[in-house]
């Protein structure tokens, strides 16, 4: 049986995740702890672990009171990583790491979903807070090699804000507007092949991307010089 996903609003943008099997369910950047634990009630599902796409405050704060209230076990990133996978009533859940936005940063993979933090949002990719542009084009790229449906769950819902850099940035892009028209903030989620034709940071191999960093006299000789000058451009 396909594990299944729950998205939980939390703050002004924050998202955050339930995923579950039949009687089994993880926490991941579990903030919207009282809407988690009714959720998993309802269900009569055992909450086994809270995990967290990395270390920042907004994702980690319900950490604690998910762990008290549910004896649920907390997977730190070392331990996200020496595991590799995350079972759920048989189900594996992969874990890749992510490194950019974070060093700790991991994105979580299964069933054609990707709960993907702060790594890569709708619209566009995250802020990358460690500076290591190399690392997260890496990154990136790794989350690329994924099938075309998965579907991208992130860590906010910055999807008005970004497609409005997008339109700016493109403004004859066909696909925007009915990006925009799927939006729904109350589920936010696009597939990868959607993100493909609407992200520009995911398009720097892109004849037209690279056509428009060049008019604005930025670099585009080799895929970092392009990635790097999209950066540029935040």
């Amino acid at each position: 049986m396909e594990l299944k996903i729950k998205q939980f609003r939390y703050g002004s943008d924050n998202l955050g995740y339930v995923a579950f099997g039949p009687k089994s369910a993880i926490a991941i950047d579990g903030g919207a702890v009282e809407d988690i634990l009714s959720f998993v009630g309802s269900r009569r599902l055992e909450l086994t672990y809270v995990a967290n796409t990395h270390s920042h405050m907004d994702h980690t704060f319900g950490n604690q009171a998910l762990l008290d209230q549910t004896g649920a076990k907390f997977l730190d990133f070392g331990t996200l990583l020496k595991q590799e996978t995350i079972d759920i009533d048989g189900d594996p859940i992969r874990v890749i790491h992510t490194p950019g936005h974070t060093t700790d940063s991991v994105c979580f993979y299964f069933d054609s979903i990707l709960v993907s933090g702060d790594t890569l949002f709708c619209g566009k990719v995250g802020r990358c807070f460690t500076g290591d542009l190399h690392a997260f084009l890496h990154s990136i790229k790794t989350l690329l090699k994924l099938p075309p449906q998965t579907r991208v769950y992130a860590g906010h819902d910055y999807v008005e804000e970004y497609m409005a850099f997008a339109s700016q940035l493109e403004f004859d892009n066909k696909f925007i507007a009915p990006y925009l028209q799927n939006y729904d903030p109350t589920h936010v989620v696009a597939t990868l092949a959607e993100e493909l034709r609407v992200d520009p940071f995911l398009r720097f191999n892109d004849e037209k991307i690279i056509a428009i960093l060049k008019n604005k006299g930025l670099k585009v000789k080799t895929e970092y010089d392009r990635w790097e000058s999209l950066f540029s451009l935040m």
